[in-house]
């Protein structure tokens, strides 16, 4: 789960202790949580190489837990809640998982097929009657097993739940709005919005929330005690990292950002030891001290490859010794010297986890970070991969990935270059700059508003990106939106015929322009017409062609159009026989054309629409 412009997530991801060698088995109980201390030469020099792999990629704070054989190897935290603070990151510390938290949802179908409520292959819209996708052929076919393993064919649509106010009902709505990218299960596309149906799916088989039932059927049996599916549960005092990102060369700390609209496909919060519990559950096919909360065949099921992800760009920096990459059912599924791997990484604005299981091994790790979009804790992963595979190596994951890293960045500093250079100078825009103002709408992502202030235009989408705009060349601006870390956009407008603004696009969803709303009439009425001088323009009217019919009447005093089927309009007067039209765009007008006093003909004046003449019935 990443955040949907700045966090690019590997794969498109919800905009990516030294310790003494001790002879026998000791076991200490650290704050209730059994941990095995017998961190032998496996863990050696193992937290002094996280700690300098924290100051190397400036991550302020890191918890780890380590779990084999179904024992909790090493439970610990690293760095510091919150730069500035010098409270430390522990064990308990919570964190955002993010799209880690897809497995869970993955879980929740799985038990429901468990107790045959549902089947893997089932059509969605068997379940959700409402939902549509832009293609009624996708809509038909796509399955519950497609929710979940990222090949519906649409694009990411991020923008529908990130930073709006947007239900889930609604996101799900809007959903048939998106166009496709590829067809059906042809290409793995990263999709959230998928996730958010397979939980609604839940809700509605149990009659719960997608939260409830996770926190009654898993959190409570694993003991998952300080794990929640809401910021909303957090308390003051509570011991939770703070989030944090890149702003320029310098980190800074960053609100939580509530995610609730697409909570089962990326809203889990959660600490190091809940997530261990959550791992030897997995590790244990569906089994946790003895209780058993999934089937083994359900357990398989979701670790069992579904779609294939080609080992291409990010993945490539990912995965550098993977021979292949698939994605299972809320799980990422690879291989590492000659071992399956089954992950998942998670972020949401300043935030990044991983949580990974080598099965064969009976090895699971789980690294929570609070540094948006580092790749920190897949470089862990790897070491601690390395430390417990057999002829161990000592490998500088983060040490060599931190070149190529850094690499990556330098030619995306050129990148940036190459777009300044391509500026023309000295250009102005083709209007003067209030007439940009305006609203400008999109049956996917809602409204943007462009205000002027001051001989400067504004712009706000939603509440997460509001910018002041920097005039760029012709009729493009930048936008400088600070959210998850700052992003440059540029904000395009068209022009239409008449050469007024009609459109603006958004770089950040380039796909969708926004077409401009009509600006509403002036309703103020500037004739004083009594009652009943209002009484002599009622009637019925009609238009032979097209076939029209309406009344003019009073109602409550006032004069009104009423058309069949639709409200009834206010008619406010402007001029002796004109009236604006309350509530519709300006350039919509009534005119009546009179003779001895009595209505001779209505003319309905539709701005660009067009005009009708009605005559009376």
């Amino acid at each position: 789960m990443h955040s949907p412009v700045y966090l690019r997530e590997r794969r498109g991801d919800m905009k990516p202790g030294r310790k003494s060698l001790l002879i026998g088995c000791l076991m200490l109980v650290l704050a209730g949580v059994q941990v095995e201390q017998a961190q032998n030469a496996q863990l050696s020099g193992f937290d002094d190489y996280v700690n300098k792999a924290i100051k190397d990629w400036e991550v302020p704070g890191v918890a780890i837990a380590i779990i084999k054989d179904d024992k909790i190897v090493l439970a610990k935290g690293y760095g510091v809640k919150k730069l500035g603070d010098p409270t430390p990151v522990d064990e308990r510390t919570v964190f955002a998982i993010g799209s880690s938290s897809k497995a869970f949802t993955g879980a929740t179908v799985a038990m429901l097929v468990d107790e045959g409520k549902l089947k893997w292959n089932d059509p969605a819209t068997k379940y959700l009657p409402g939902f549509e996708t832009f293609d009624p052929y996708v809509t038909r076919e796509l399955t519950v097993r497609d929710l979940m393993t990222h090949r519906s064919g649409l694009e990411r649509g991020d923008f529908l739940w990130y930073g709006t106010e947007n239900d889930r009902d609604e996101i799900l709505r809007r959903t048939r709005y998106i166009k496709p990218s590829w067809s059906l299960r042809s290409n793995f596309g990263y999709q959230n919005l998928m996730f958010l149906a397979a939980g609604q799916i839940v809700g509605k088989l149990t009659g719960k929330t997608w939260d409830e039932f996770v926190a009654q059927r898993i959190f409570s049996p694993l003991g998952m005690n300080s794990s929640s599916t809401s910021i909303r549960a957090f308390k003051n005092g509570d011991n939770v990292a703070s989030p944090h990102a890149k702003f320029g060369e310098k980190i800074e700390p960053i609100a939580w950002r509530n995610i609730d609209n697409i909570a089962p496909a990326g809203s889990i919060n959660s600490n190091a030891v809940d997530m261990a519990k959550w791992i030897r559950l997995q590790l244990g096919e569906g089994i946790f001290q003895g209780q058993r909360l999934f089937s083994t065949a359900a357990a398989k099921e979701m670790h069992t490859p579904q779609t294939i992800i080609p080992i291409s760009g990010n993945n490539a920096f990912l995965y550098p010794e993977a021979h292949f990459l698939t994605y299972g059912i809320g799980w990422f599924l690879s291989d590492y010297r000659g071992k399956e791997v089954v992950e998942h990484g998670g972020a949401i604005d300043g935030m990044r986890a991983q949580v990974a299981l080598l099965p064969e091994e009976k090895l699971g790790v789980v690294i929570l970070t609070n540094l948006n979009g580092t790749p920190l804790p897949h470089i862990l992963m790897y070491k601690v991969f390395d430390a417990y595979l057999e002829g161990s190596r000592q490998k500088d994951w983060s040490g060599e990935l931190l070149k190529t890293f850094n690499t990556l960045q330098e030619q995306g500093k050129t990148a940036a270059k190459k777009k300044e250079e391509a500026r023309v100078l000295n250009t102005r825009p083709s209007l003067p700059i209030e007439k940009y103002a305006g609203t400008y709408k999109s049956d996917l992502y809602g409204e943007v508003k462009v205000t002027s202030e001051s001989g400067k235009l504004n712009v706000r989408f939603g509440p997460a990106f509001v910018s002041e705009l920097e005039h760029w060349h012709y009729d493009t601006f930048r936008a400088k939106f600070r959210a998850a870390g700052e992003t440059l956009a540029f904000v395009t407008f068209s022009l239409d015929a008449q050469g007024k603004s009609e459109e603006v696009t958004l770089e950040i969803a380039p796909d969708y322009p926004f077409r401009r709303v009509p600006d509403m009439a002036d309703t103020r009425s500037t004739v004083a017409l009594t009652e009943a001088e209002l009484k002599t323009f009622a009637g019925t009217f009609e238009s032979k062609t097209p076939p029209i019919e309406l009344s003019i009447e009073i109602i409550g005093g006032k004069l009104k159009v009423v058309l069949p089927g639709q409200p009834a309009y206010t008619l406010v007067p402007v001029a002796v026989n004109r009236f604006s039209v309350e509530g519709l765009p300006e350039g919509f007008f009534v005119q009546f054309e009179k003779s001895d006093g009595k209505v001779k003909s209505v003319t309905l004046v539709q701005g660009a629409g067009g005009s009708y003449v009605l005559s009376p019935k």
